[in-house]
């Protein structure tokens, strides 16, 4: 059974920074595109940043010099630094990981974590 469990969201002031962490069971996430996620109020869920198995990362632009988007494979965990918090980003946070073996999508989510950028 595949779990990714967020943990690290919470309020924080603008200009402040979090780190948020996806812990994996039952899949080897380097073997993954794992990804961040964000959903705001009324809006859509919109990528913020993935890290695929070979390495490379991607970042929405409005994150780009920001956030940071790193694994660490002995811990089977994926994380997200946030620095420079603004209130736009205040969104549920959720990590994903994906995957195409031969014809097979492979497709997972976390359950999300909160994140409050306010004075």
């Amino acid at each position: 059974q595949v779990q990714l469990v967020e943990s690290g969201g919470g309020l924080v002031q603008p200009g402040g920074s979090l780190r948020l962490s996806c812990a994996a069971s039952g899949i080897i996430v380097s073997f993954y595109t794992m990804g961040w996620y964000r959903q705001a109020p009324g809006k859509q869920r919109e990528l913020v940043a993935d890290i695929t198995s070979s390495g490379s990362t991607n970042y929405a632009d409005s994150v780009k010099g920001r956030f940071t988007i790193s694994r660490d494979n002995a811990k089977n965990t994926v994380y997200l630094q946030m620095n420079s918090l603004k209130p736009e980003d205040t969104a549920v946070y959720y990590c994903n990981a994906r995957r195409v073996v031969l014809t097979r999508q492979y497709d997972y989510w976390g359950q999300g974590t909160q994140v409050t950028v306010s004075s």
